[in-house]
């Protein structure tokens, strides 16, 4: 349909007589259109070809329109109702807090899955929150203990174990425990681990052992079927404890341990059936306090999201138990290893180290191996974000004696076949892309393909320009946005030691902002982007600074230790939760069934579950 075209005040209307080529026209009295005369079609010389067109428009096509009043004729009278259409319905928008276990309060070092893990779930309810997402729960090596570099993919870190909760089934004597010590905004893995495992390994004992313990043991029975993995993650385990092979790579062991001879496992099973019981008791155990918490959690409306590292790291039970499904030379050690290349975080790159999958290898067997893990992730979680998504379209290759990542090649990831294994065989699995950093087109077109929200982060906003995707005006519904992640600075970290002084106008010219409540300002754009999902990072929302980060990335020592403080904690937040309940209403966040009203002062919830 060719619309009317309205004359602009200078515009001259042409005469309906057509010329003939190379002949005069006969001068006709010109009329000049009013303003706001409109022409019928066909009356007006404007739409040559000369006339610029519009910029950036695209071609559209109708699309298929679903006749809401099939039986009616146009002219047929409409139904009173329709003229009152009701309010617009929500949208379902979430808010959540980034906040890892170990960081919350304790007396014994370090957080716990016990009495801490539910109370932090009713001050997430009474915020208004709908989300709590977490670091990988996988045990961390021990070196620098870092979540991303599991020891086990499929495994529970046993340090979460709550002490008090043990005590009170009876797996460990109350005069067992240790002193309540002093709360340190700095957990010290190291030193707790050394007390902690000997006595985790008593509670493990009674397990087994124990004449109260039949029908906890009907149920570690269950657990064990149910998970044949856990049989190798204690082979493994158990390898590593070997006098002679302790501290010493996979790799190196003499060659019927590294090659997994079979009269040689069976022997080692013989041999250490105890210890290999006693890790499987304990992974039990965490499985089951773990899921108290999900179950309470989700019960009050709070979703659980974990996180994955798309790499496991070379000394695993993973790497030693599937080795043709990794780039390895013959002798086990690894052939090329993961990392990134240089970038924000890292003039030399990031080198990781992880060795790196044999993709061809897991599309032989079906993917086999990504649909265990992210079985047991949905086991644990509701959702998982998967860390570096983009190495699923490509990824960077270094090889394993490099000293950096600055030296690598990109090679072609698996791409949408891995997720199609996973929809085959799992059915829908909730994922979020974690698509930070180099994301070339590609990337883009995988996460769309599988319909998995992305990540925007607001500390990324305020360079490169109007078109800068962590923008507000740019954010995309379908992703997950942060004022910063647990790899960032604090807000209040980076506003002090981090933003530019052209960054920093640019903010408060673009937000409002009339103070340095940079923490706020970007909770607020968080929450009021059109993003399904904004997730805030404790930190920021207790106004904290670069001591309390959790992780500076391409930098080993020093992370992954921060702690929340003491119990009192959620008490002494009632201002910001204020904050936030209030922001979470305003911005059409606020849960199914609306927020619960606050508490009282002393509101008498213990937090507690029953773990009998």
């Amino acid at each position: 349909m060719i619309q009317a075209q309205r004359c602009t005040p200078m515009a001259v209307c042409c005469t309906p007589t057509a010329s003939r080529p190379g002949a005069a026209v006969a001068a006709a009295p010109r009329r000049r259109c009013s303003p706001q005369r409109t022409l019928k079609a066909g009356r007006c010389c404007a739409a040559s070809a000369d006339t610029p067109k519009p910029v950036g428009l695209k071609p559209q096509t109708i699309q298929p329109y679903p006749d809401p009043f099939p039986d009616l004729q146009p002219g047929d009278d409409l139904a009173f109702e329709y003229g009152f259409p009701g309010p617009n319905p929500p949208k379902n928008r979430r808010a959540g807090v980034v906040l890892h276990p170990t960081s919350l309060p304790g007396k014994y070092g370090m957080g716990e899955i016990g009495a801490e893990a539910f109370r932090f779930v009713d001050w997430l309810v009474d915020s208004g929150m709908q989300l709590w997402q977490l670091l990988p729960l996988v045990p961390p090596e021990d070196t620098f203990w870092s979540p991303y570099s599991g020891l086990d993919a499929l495994c529970g870190n046993t340090l979460l174990l709550p002490l008090e909760e043990l005590a009170a089934m009876g797996l460990l004597e109350h005069s067992e425990l240790p002193p309540e010590q002093p709360v340190e905004l700095h957990a010290d893995f190291a030193a707790i681990a050394a007390w902690k495992l000997p006595l985790l390994d008593k509670a493990a004992d009674r397990l087994l052992n124990g004449e109260a313990y039949e029908q906890l043991r009907e149920e570690m029975t269950v657990f064990r079927a149910d998970n044949a993995w856990v049989e190798q993650s204690a082979l493994f385990s158990v390898l590593t404890e070997i006098p002679e092979l302790v501290g010493v790579a996979w790799w190196d062991w003499p060659a019927e341990y590294r090659d997994r001879v079979p009269a040689t496992m069976e022997k080692v099973v013989a041999e250490h059936s105890e210890r290999i019981s006693t890790f499987i008791a304990l992974q039990f155990l965490f499985d089951r306090f773990w899921k108290a918490v999900k179950a309470y959690a989700n019960g009050h409306g709070v979703g659980l999201v974990g996180d994955m590292p798309i790499y496991v790291g070379g000394q695993s039970a993973d790497v030693w138990a599937h080795r043709d499904l990794f780039e390895l030379r013959p002798d086990g050690t690894p052939a090329l290893v993961s990392g990134v290349p240089p970038d924000a975080f890292s003039e030399t790159g990031q080198l990781w180290g992880s060795p790196l999958y044999d993709w061809k290898a897991h599309e032989a067997e079906g993917f086999a191996w990504w649909c265990q893990r992210i079985a047991r992730s949905m086991q644990l979680y509701d959702e998982t974000r998967i860390d570096h998504f983009r190495a699923f379209v490509g990824y960077w290759a270094v090889a394993a004696d490099s000293e950096t990542a600055m030296v690598g090649t990109w090679k072609k990831g698996p791409g949408v076949s891995l997720f199609k294994a996973l929809e085959s065989n799992l059915g829908f699995v909730p994922i979020l892309a974690e698509d930070l950093g180099v994301i070339t087109p590609d990337v883009v077109a995988l996460r769309e393909a599988i319909g998995a929200p992305g990540m925007v982060v607001l500390q990324f906003a305020w360079g490169g320009g109007a078109t800068n995707t962590h923008m507000s005006h740019n954010i995309y519904e379908n992703c997950f946005v942060y004022p910063g992640t647990h790899d960032n600075q604090t807000a209040v970290g980076w506003w002090k030691h981090g933003a530019q002084p052209s960054e920093k106008a640019l903010i408060r010219q673009y937000t409002g902002m009339t103070d340095d409540d940079v923490s706020y300002c970007f909770i607020r754009e968080s929450l009021r982007s059109c993003a399904h999902t904004a997730v805030i990072c404790m930190q920021d929302i207790m106004r904290l600074d670069d001591t309390a980060r959790m992780n500076t990335p391409g930098v080993a020592k020093g992370n992954w230790g921060w702690r929340v403080g003491d119990s009192g904690i959620w008490q002494q937040l009632h201002s910001e939760q204020e904050a936030l309940r209030s922001m979470v209403g305003m911005y059409d966040r606020s849960p199914p069934g609306g927020i619960r009203p606050p508490p009282p002062p002393a509101s008498g919830r213990s937090g507690h579950a029953s773990f009998h």
